[in-house]
């Protein structure tokens, strides 16, 4: 997706993460600050050599820049692909680890549950607005977190699934209980299936790669 960038469709409707996320808490976040994201980054973009880039070029090439203007393009476009990225990381079904992510789940941590911990005191103890990333480096998982509109993606990292724990992602409907929302996100509507296909593709690019 290049310029001019769009808001890309929920992939469920807004209503249906509630209890856990309610419809008020989805419509404000995708609609008004997930909207806003791409309509800055649609200007902040014209007449600009990143005009023509991909969303995750624009991010990528924007990343740790010192020009002011430079910055501001990164946290608008970093938002839109970190929010984009959220949503798809969600779901209303009841999905389980399985397979390779499960495997490697067992691997790095033991167990989901002790994945989960551990992705939920990344995201308790993120200083201010931000996210906490699944992330993989050659099949191997990992916990990240990140501030305001950083993205592991930026530095090469493969991304499995991430978390907003910006307060506009949950103060609706948890107040300042950061906790409470981690908890049940992370125990109720992660989308496990999401992250297998990402880890896939990080080993289907491997594979290419070495041919």
């Amino acid at each position: 997706m290049a310029a001019p960038f769009k808001l890309a469709p929920l992939p469920w409707d807004e209503d249906a993460l509630a209890p856990t996320i309610s419809a008020n808490t989805i419509s404000f976040h995708y609609h008004k600050h997930h909207q806003t994201y791409v309509d800055t980054l649609n200007k902040l973009v014209q007449g600009t050599k990143y005009a023509d880039m991909k969303l995750e070029e624009v991010v990528r090439a924007t990343a740790g820049a010192s020009d002011a203007k430079d910055k501001q393009l990164f946290n608008n476009a970093g938002q839109v692909w970190n929010h984009d990225f959220y949503w798809r990381s969600l779901t209303p079904a009841k999905t389980q680890p399985s397979g390779k992510l499960d495997s490697a789940i067992a691997a790095a941590f033991g167990s989901k549950d002790e994945l989960i911990a551990q992705l939920a005191e990344a995201g308790k103890t993120q200083f201010g607005s931000g996210w906490a990333w699944l992330a993989s480096k050659d099949g191997k998982l990992s916990i990240e977190k990140t501030p305001n509109a950083e993205t592991p993606m930026a530095k090469g990292v493969n991304c499995l699934l991430t978390v907003d724990v910006w307060e506009h992602a949950y103060y609706l409907d948890y107040q300042n209980a950061r906790p409470k929302y981690l908890e049940a996100v992370l125990g109720k509507i992660i989308n496990w299936e999401f992250a297998a296909e990402n880890l896939t593709k990080e080993a289907q690019a491997v594979r290419a790669a070495a041919e």
